[in-house]
């Protein structure tokens, strides 16, 4: 695959390693490994990661082929399980799906030691319907035949799956109520997600809280809409950031350092027989541990 990018003036002076650590999904250090084996070249040529950009200067990308995943036994639960789909609890803290800098100890390697057949519709990420974030745990759907994937995947575009999470969250002022704003790539930095007017998607998130604890609430969501990071960023946005995110959130006194976020129920429609599914995930152990301390 090939990306190439054309400096305008507006970039111009900028280092090459921070402007495409503001346009692509990699880190600094990714970036340079890349520059230095020539997989990242400008105007044809090697340069250097603190190359200053000119206006007119042609970037180019060449990454290379991705690696086909792999069986691996991977600990996760299955909570539900057909010939058509399965419902599992990933654990926090593990990758969904292959990407960069993570070609083992995936899900999905996993899901291709656990189940015989799988969706193949994407063959570097077979029977991923939909993701959350590594350092989320929770229920996820998985397809084990096309059939079922293309039809989940247009029940999620049609927000036909309620999905409900769990969240500990900053502040005990909060009740219940709806967030109702739309969400997009953060301009000055392109691998954040903010509450943005352009270039935005539609984004709605329901809330209310179970319970409080110290300085903390227990938030019962339902995600209306699926947008990238939907949880975290609006959260932040009206003051209350999950605990323990290092991206939207703040420090907390109990230094918790990963996010307090557990997709905890689905309710859909089975893809292939119409058949009403409701699932619901443990209560999770760090969340018990969490509160227990109050």
């Amino acid at each position: 695959m090939k990306e190439e990018f054309l400096i305008a003036r507006k970039d111009e002076n900028k280092r090459l390693d921070k402007f495409l650590e503001d346009n692509i999904d990699l880190s600094r250090s990714q970036i340079k490994k890349l520059i230095d084996s020539e997989v990242i070249i400008l105007n044809e040529k090697k340069v250097k990661a603190g190359y200053s950009l000119k206006a007119g200067d042609k970037i180019k990308i060449s990454y290379p082929e991705e690696p086909k995943p792999f069986k691996e036994e991977i600990d996760f639960k299955v909570i539900y399980e057909d010939e058509y789909l399965a419902i599992i609890s990933k654990p926090q803290d593990l990758v969904v799906h292959m990407g960069a800098g993570n070609f083992d100890h995936t899900l999905v390697n996993g899901l291709l030691n656990r189940f015989e057949n799988l969706s193949d519709v994407d063959p570097i990420r077979p029977g991923i319907v939909h993701r959350i974030d590594k350092d989320t745990s929770g229920l996820m759907i998985i397809a084990k035949t096309n059939e079922s994937y293309y039809k989940l995947v247009e029940a999620f575009k049609n927000s036909e799956i309620k999905k409900y999470y769990l969240a500990i969250c900053h502040g005990k002022n909060i009740d219940k109520g709806e967030i109702d704003q739309p969400i997009g790539r953060n301009p000055k930095d392109r691998k954040k997600m903010a509450v943005i007017y352009e270039n935005s998607k539609k984004a709605v998130t329901r809330y209310k809280k179970i319970l409080d604890f110290g300085d903390y609430a227990l938030l019962k969501i339902r995600l209306l809409t699926g947008r990238t990071h939907q949880i975290r960023v609006h959260l932040a946005y009206i003051g209350h950031p999950v605990v323990g995110d290092l991206i939207y959130g703040r420090k907390n006194s109990l230094k918790i350092t990963r996010q307090m976020l557990h997709a905890y129920k689905l309710i859909f429609n089975h893809p292939i027989t119409g058949e009403k599914i409701e699932i619901t995930d443990d209560f999770p152990e760090r969340f018990k541990n969490l509160i227990n301390k109050f």
